[in-house]
C-alpha cells in the first residue's frame, strides 16, 4: 500500500507564492509519473503539472511560466508563483507507483484579490 501526504497549502494574496509538497511512503517498488491536479468549486478536476521519472515536465497552459514542479525519489513539489484568484482550488497530488495511481488527500489553496 502507498500513502501520500500533502502539505503547503494555504491562503495568499494575488501575486504571492506557495510551495506544495507530496511525500509518498509505504511499499513502493517503483514510481513513474508524479503530478498535481486541482479542482475548483463547480469545476472538473484538471491536470496542473506532471513530471516523469526522467524529469520531463508537462504543464497546463494556464500555469505555464508561473508554476514549476520537481521531484526527488519519493516527494513531488509544486512551486506556485504569481498566484491569481483563479488558481483557488483544492490541489491533489497524483502518483503512479507500482503500476497503480494513488491520490493525496488534497490541500486547499486560496488566492485573494
Amino acid at each position: 500500500q502507498v500513502q501520500l501526504v500533502e502539505s503547503g497549502g494555504g491562503s495568499v494574496q494575488a501575486g504571492g507564492s506557495l510551495r506544495l509538497s507530496c511525500a509518498a511512503s509505504g511499499s513502493i517498488f517503483s514510481i513513474n509519473v508524479m503530478g498535481w491536479y486541482r479542482q475548483a468549486p463547480g469545476k472538473q478536476r484538471e491536470l496542473v503539472a506532471s513530471i516523469t521519472r526522467g524529469g520531463m515536465t508537462n504543464y497546463a497552459d494556464s500555469v505555464k511560466g508561473r508554476f514549476s514542479t520537481s521531484r526527488d525519489s519519493r516527494t513531488v513539489y509544486l512551486r506556485m508563483n504569481s498566484l491569481k484568484p483563479e488558481d483557488t482550488a483544492v490541489y491533489y497530488c497524483n502518483v503512479f507507483a507500482n503500476n497503480t495511481a494513488y491520490w493525496g488527500q488534497g490541500t486547499q489553496v486560496t488566492v485573494s484579490s
